[in-house]
């Protein structure tokens, strides 16, 4: 990245004291290698039908960690632009990062905050505190507020395990809004097109201690259901073999469930909805 002198030598920029944030460190010295902030030609606005958008993310607690979930399409206006789209990614090992909004600079996003919390521990010897992770994405967020307002928004979801938090409270859950503002939720919460649709199913499914395979469940039917009202949002779709991704955090760390488990799991959904189409009902 940095100029050297011609024998493999790093610039005096990688031995100046600074921000143990990678971020800033490229603002500083590249920051043509930076996609936030930047905005499109004056007069240039990016449609819905224009750029390839991800809908359906959610998150919710269980007995032994948190779980995050995804479907799998993306949309330009009512085109289909990617049936597999990967949303849900790892933060780092205690930490997992979703994504709704414009694809590209969503990636782009997810990556360079991937960058940034492992940065940050390799400059300052211990990782972030799930309440730091949240403020630093909160603060790239923000920096892509320019694009959001020319139609290219992200809005991401972070969990994580918190390790030094009172046992039954270790998962925890924080959205944020456009311009960066982070908010904290308890218990469950989805975002994008179709999240409406996903926490009405997750605030009549969702109970607290819920084990691995209820919490999957609860959420493949949020899915689900919001594919079911939501064009923009993907079901499971049984001939292609592709299903939503769902990942949990828990004391060992960032896992994502295999494809075989979420497909078992999604066909035995799908095949519950033959007799009760609209899913299953609350529990009293």
């Amino acid at each position: 990245m940095a100029e050297s002198d011609g024998k493999g030598t790093l610039g005096a920029e990688f031995f100046t004291p600074g921000s143990s944030s990678f971020t800033n460190f490229l603002a500083a010295h590249r920051p043509e290698l930076l996609s936030l902030g930047r905005l499109l030609p004056e007069g240039v606005h990016a449609g819905e039908d224009q750029v390839p958008h991800g809908t359906t993310i959610l998150a919710l607690t269980y007995r032994d960690g948190v779980m995050i979930a995804g479907d799998r399409r993306a949309t330009m206006g009512n085109l289909i632009a990617q049936r597999d789209l990967e949303k849900v990614h790892p933060a780092d090992d205690y930490s997992a990062v979703a994504f709704a909004g414009s694809v590209g600079f969503a990636i782009d996003l997810v990556k360079l905050y991937q960058v940034e919390l492992t940065h940050f521990e390799k400059v300052e010897g211990v990782p972030m505190t799930i309440k730091a992770k949240a403020t630093r994405l909160a603060t790239m967020v923000r920096q892509n507020l320019p694009q959001a307002m020319q139609g290219m928004a992200v809005v991401p979801l972070l969990v994580g395990y918190d390790q030094q938090a009172p046992e039954g409270r270790h998962g925890r859950i924080f959205s944020f809004d456009v311009t960066g503002g982070p908010y904290e939720k308890q218990g469950y919460h989805a975002e994008g097109s179709g999240s409406p649709f996903a926490r009405g199913a997750l605030k009549k499914l969702y109970r607290p201690g819920m084990d691995r395979r209820q919490a999957a469940l609860a959420a493949l039917q949020a899915l689900y259901d919001a594919a079911d009202d939501d064009s923009a949002t993907g079901g499971p779709d049984v001939s292609r073999a592709i299903f939503p991704i769902v990942s949990v955090i828990t004391e060992d760390g960032f896992e994502r469930l295999d494809e075989a488990e979420t497909e078992a799991l999604s066909i035995e959904m799908v095949e519950q909805r033959r007799s009760r189409p609209d899913g299953p009902t609350a529990h009293v």
